[in-house]
C-alpha cells in the first residue's frame, strides 16, 4: 500500500493561529479583514457612495464580512463566484445583567447560544471575549484570553447515577460559570473588570456582546500529527479557507471571468435572521451596489445573478468509529480524504446535480479529491446558509465543507490536511 500524500502544513499552521485569535465573530472578521488588507483589499463604508473601480474591497458589519475583487475590465453583468460561510459558533453568552452568585461564589449569568454540546463546556478553562460599545457610540474588541471562568461539574459522589444514566444538565441552573469568590454580589462588577482590563474609563461601556471561549490552544494530534484539535472549526475553518482563497485569486494576476466574493455571515447557528445573517439583506445589497457602481442597470443585475454560483462552505460529519451505525451505510466521509459535497433531497442542503458538476470541475482542476455526504434516513440532518442563499437571491448554491468529529463541541477535530485541500478547491472554484 502506497504512502498517503503529505501536504505543506503552512495553511493549517495559519488556521491554528486564526482560530486562537478569533474567539468571537467580531474578532474573526477583523482578522479576515487584516489578511485581505495585506492582499491589497480596502474597506468601503456602507454609508459612502461606491465607485466602479477595479480591485479588492470589503464591507464589515458587526460579525459579518463581505469581500469581493473586481477584475480589470469587468462588465456590469459579470457574474459572481461566491464562497459563503459563517463566523459564529455555539457557546455561552453573557446576559444583560451578568453579575450572579451565591454561597460564597461569584458567577457570570450566561445564555446558551446555538446548540452546543453542553457537557464539553464543563470543567474547561474559559476566557471572555467579544465587543463592547462605548458612550460615544464606538465599539471596541475585548479579549480576556486567560483562564477566567469555569463551569464546574458536580462530583460523582453527589450524583451516583451519572455514569449509568447519563449526564442531565438544566440549562438555567447548571451552566452558570464561576469566576471568583466573594460575599455580596455587586451589579456592574464584571463590566468594571472588563473596563479595567481593556484600559477604559469606569462607566465608559454602555453595551456589550460577550461570550466565553476555551483558552486551550489548537494543537496537532495523533501518531503522525495527522489530526487537528481546536475550537470553533464550525465554521472558522471555512472562513479562513475562503479568505485565503480570495486573497490568492486576487493576487494571481490571472484573467478572471467572474467576480470572486467571500461572504462570511453571523448568526447561522440560530437561524440567520439578522442584519448580519445570511437571511438578511447584506449580501444582496453588496452585490447589487457593485453592479450599479460599474454603471449597470437592473437588467445587468439580473443577468449577473442568473449566472452566479455560491459554494456554501460549512463543516460536515466524518464517520465516527464508535458510532458508524449513525451514518448512511454507503456514505462514510473520512478525515484527510478531501472536502465533502453535502446532499439532501429535502433541501436541507442546496446541492443538486448541476451544482455537483460545478464542484467536481473545481476539484478536478485543483487535483483535490472529494467525498459525498448524505445523512442516514433515520436521522434528519442539520442545515446551512446554502438553502437560505439560494432562495433569497435566486443564486445556484452548492453545499460543501470539511468533515470533522465532535461538531458543536467546545473543541472539535478534523484532519490536518483537509483545510489545505479545501482552500485549494476554493481557489479553483473562484478562478472558474
Amino acid at each position: 500500500m502506497s504512502e498517503p500524500p503529505r501536504f505543506d502544513r503552512g495553511h493549517t499552521d495559519d488556521l491554528m493561529s486564526f482560530l486562537a485569535a478569533s474567539p468571537s465573530p467580531y474578532h474573526a472578521v477583523a482578522n479576515a479583514a487584516e489578511k485581505l488588507e495585506k492582499a491589497g483589499f480596502r474597506q468601503v463604508a456602507e454609508t459612502d457612495a461606491w465607485d466602479g473601480t477595479s480591485g479588492g474591497k470589503y464591507v464589515l458589519r458587526g460579525g459579518a464580512i463581505v469581500a469581493w475583487y473586481v477584475p480589470e475590465g469587468a462588465a456590469p453583468h459579470t457574474p459572481f463566484r461566491i464562497i459563503g460561510a459563517h463566523t459564529d459558533s455555539p457557546n455561552l453568552r453573557v446576559k444583560p445583567q451578568p453579575d450572579l452568585g451565591g454561597h460564597g461564589w461569584r458567577q457570570v449569568a450566561v445564555e446558551i447560544y446555538g446548540g452546543p454540546l453542553l457537557n464539553s463546556w464543563l470543567d474547561r478553562d474559559l476566557g471572555l471575549a467579544g465587543r463592547v460599545t462605548l458612550r460615544d457610540g464606538s465599539s471596541r474588541l475585548v479579549n480576556v484570553d486567560r483562564p477566567l471562568l469555569r463551569v464546574p461539574q458536580l462530583a460523582i459522589h453527589l450524583d451516583r447515577s451519572v455514569s449509568a444514566e447519563g449526564l442531565k444538565l438544566d440549562k438555567q441552573r447548571h451552566l452558570q460559570p464561576v469566576w471568583g469568590l466573594g460575599g455580596e454580589v455587586r451589579d456592574g462588577d464584571l463590566i468594571a473588570f472588563l473596563e479595567e482590563t481593556a484600559g477604559l474609563a469606569a462607566g465608559e461601556v454602555t453595551g456589550w456582546d460577550l461570550m466565553t471561549h476555551p483558552v486551550e490552544a489548537p494543537a496537532y494530534l495523533g501518531r503522525d500529527n495527522e489530526l487537528l484539535a481546536g475550537p470553533r472549526m464550525d465554521n472558522l475553518l471555512s472562513v479562513h479557507a475562503g479568505t485565503a482563497a480570495l486573497a490568492a485569486v486576487a493576487g494571481s494576476g490571472a484573467a478572471l471571468p467572474y467576480i470572486p466574493v467571500l461572504a462570511a455571515f453571523d448568526h447561522e447557528e440560530n437561524g440567520s435572521q439578522s442584519d448580519t445573517g445570511a437571511d438578511g439583506p447584506l449580501l444582496g445589497g453588496v452585490l447589487e451596489r457593485s453592479v450599479f457602481a460599474r454603471g449597470g442597470s437592473y437588467e445587468d443585475r439580473a443577468r449577473a445573478f442568473a449566472a452566479t454560483v455560491c459554494l456554501s462552505s460549512d463543516t460536515g460529519h466524518a464517520v465516527h468509529p464508535n458510532y458508524a451505525e449513525r451514518h448512511d451505510p454507503t456514505h462514510h466521509p473520512r478525515v484527510n480524504g478531501g472536502p465533502i459535497l453535502k446532499v439532501n433531497v429535502n433541501n436541507r442542503y442546496a446541492t443538486d446535480g448541476s451544482g455537483r458538476a460545478v464542484w467536481a470541475a473545481a476539484c478536478e482542476k485543483a487535483e483535490v479529491p472529494f467525498q459525498s455526504f448524505v445523512s442516514n434516513n433515520s436521522m434528519p440532518c442539520g442545515t446551512t446558509i446554502g438553502p437560505i442563499t439560494a432562495a433569497r437571491h435566486g443564486i445556484k448554491t452548492v453545499d460543501i465543507g470539511v468533515a470533522i468529529l465532535s461538531m458543536h463541541s467546545a473543541r472539535e477535530l478534523c484532519g490536518a490536511d483537509d483545510p489545505w485541500l479545501l482552500a485549494n478547491s476554493l481557489v479553483a472554484f473562484l478562478e472558474g
